[in-house]
């Protein structure tokens, strides 16, 4: 078996023994607490309403000790009175005691965040600081929804997921770690994507929801239902180095109140030009970016959970006045805040005039991906412009069957049209660097200008470059194939072409298909 293909398996055997491990795991629990019950109906003197073995004992310690904690444990259970006088079960105090004598918290608090209910949606870059500490400071019940598979790529900023769970649904690796992390809590995974058909009967259970998503489709739908069924919603979003954070729909007053809080689409009432969003996977991401607004959103969650507890003399019960917080980790200050306005007077979701209704979602007559556009895969150039990885690997790597010889790299010129920082990552021998937001940004026609009688080139560096070699033809790639296409019609718009003379085209596929069919070795980030 090929070294890859390996990796594969093993990969998805330890997936499915974790996820076997786990079934086995609340099968044991589940076992354990009818044989405890059966005891207390045989023995109903020492029944107790305090159950000691809350704590699941399968995760951190070793089986040679399981034995002698349980008999602890039990001994303890025989030793309780009947009846507590505590609103928290024991280890609950010890567990939550840093924040229990907080005033912003109090018992008040911390028996609001046990009986609240939280939707996370996306267990991602967001979603997963986003669902550590809100599950570590005991809320109630955390919904999980997220319909995609944990890859490596993630693993720099997902925190809940690990190498060896590569593969394994995220909601399942998530609930993992999160019932080792705190068992009280009650995990519910969502092993899917969030759908307009599918939206209201997720959220509705739920007293509150998180958007950690990264669509604009998903965060007008979220908030939309989030609208209609009276739920706070706290968003976030990250790229590169850069964060934004705002509480919506607080308080979630019914559409028409004008004191309750906005929505997404009266911050956004149009989504951006679909050209303009970037995702991490194309734009990069720094995971303590993500992970900082994560963080934030579960701070937030908390704030508007506990609010009406709030003991602190600096804070009132009012929620905070809407409020956009921007995160710039290379700035100085790293954060800054604008205020936003109230509900939109006519916003299609929140206003009296809102148009938008629970039949328009379940539906589809509100099509979310229609409202905010899609990308097209490119399609610019004619099939003569372009050349596949394995006829350009002919060109590259092999022998001329006319003359024995290796084929001489001097015969043409290949142009990788990806930013600098991504060339030096990884690229293919001989290959000029000629970044793409410098090919689309000079103009034409390109010509000279006199200056005193003397001519004065007026023409770019790589122009010129590219020019001195009017025999060799030109192959472009980047990425994925589609930067190399405008590039090809951009040179040619520059006359680089000498009038269809000189062939330019691009490579499909990019480099992804280079490695999918070439090069299996060639850097994959």
């Amino acid at each position: 078996m090929a070294p890859r293909s390996l990796l594969e398996s093993l990969r998805q055997q330890i997936a499915s023994c974790e996820t076997q491990l786990q079934d086995l795991r609340q099968q044991l629990a589940e076992a354990e607490r009818s044989e405890r019950q059966r005891r207390a109906h045989d023995h109903p003197q020492h029944t107790s309403s305090i159950d000691p073995l809350t704590h699941d004992m399968s995760y951190g310690i070793h089986d040679d000790f399981r034995s002698e904690v349980f008999a602890v444990l039990s001994h303890v259970d025989e030793q309780r009175p009947a009846a507590s006088r505590w609103p928290l079960e024991p280890t609950e105090y010890k567990r939550y005691g840093r924040q229990l004598i907080m005033p912003q918290i109090g018992i008040q608090g911390q028996l609001r965040l046990k009986n609240a209910s939280i939707l996370i949606v996306g267990v991602g870059g967001l979603g997963c600081p986003a669902a550590a500490y809100l599950v570590g400071a005991g809320i109630g019940t955390v919904g999980l929804i997220d319909g995609d598979v944990v890859e490596e790529s993630n693993l720099h900023r997902q925190i809940l997921h690990s190498t060896a769970r590569v593969g394994m649904t995220k909601v399942d690796s998530a609930r993992v770690y999160l019932s080792s992390l705190n068992p009280n809590v009650n995990i519910i995974a969502h092993a899917s994507r969030l759908t307009p058909e599918t939206a209201l009967q997720t959220v509705r259970p739920y007293d509150l929801v998180l958007d950690c998503t990264d669509t604009p489709a998903s965060r007008y739908l979220i908030s939309d239902t989030c609208v209609l069924l009276g739920k706070p919603l706290v968003s976030a979003s990250a790229l590169r180095t850069d964060g934004q954070l705002m509480v919506l729909n607080n308080p979630p007053l019914p559409p028409g109140e004008v004191q309750g809080g906005p929505c997404y689409r009266c911050v956004f009432p149009k989504p951006p030009p679909p050209e303009s969003v970037v995702s991490c996977g194309d734009g990069g991401i720094l995971g303590p970016v993500v992970g900082t607004m994560g963080v934030l959103q579960a701070l937030e969650a908390i704030k508007v959970l506990t609010r009406e507890t709030d003991q602190s003399p600096v804070r009132s019960s009012t929620p905070d006045p809407p409020s956009l917080l921007i995160f710039s980790a290379y700035a100085s200050p790293m954060f800054r805040s604008i205020r936003l306005r109230n509900r939109k007077a006519k916003c299609a979701a929140c206003s009296a005039q809102a148009s938008i209704s629970a039949e328009a979602i379940t539906s589809g007559s509100l099509d979310y991906v229609q409202f905010c556009g899609a990308i097209n895969p490119v399609d610019a150039l004619k099939a003569n412009e372009r050349i596949s990885v394995d006829n350009y690997a002919k060109v590259r790597l092999e022998v001329n069957p006319f003359t024995g010889t290796e084929p001489s790299k001097d015969s043409h010129i290949l142009v990788d049209v990806r930013e600098k920082v991504q060339f030096d990552i990884c690229n293919l021998e001989g290959s000029v660097n000629i970044p793409f937001s410098v090919v689309s940004s000079t103009q034409a026609p390109i010509t000279s200008s006199q200056n005193n009688g003397e001519q004065t080139p007026a023409v770019p560096e790589w122009v010129s470059a590219l020019r001195s070699h009017p025999e060799k033809p030109i192959f472009i790639v980047c990425r994925l194939g589609n930067d190399s296409q405008i590039s090809v019609k951009k040179m040619k718009e520059l006359g680089l072409d000498n009038g269809g003379q000189r062939w330019i085209g691009d490579i499909k596929g990019g480099l992804r298909a280079w490695r999918e069919n070439i090069d299996p070795e060639f850097p994959d980030y």
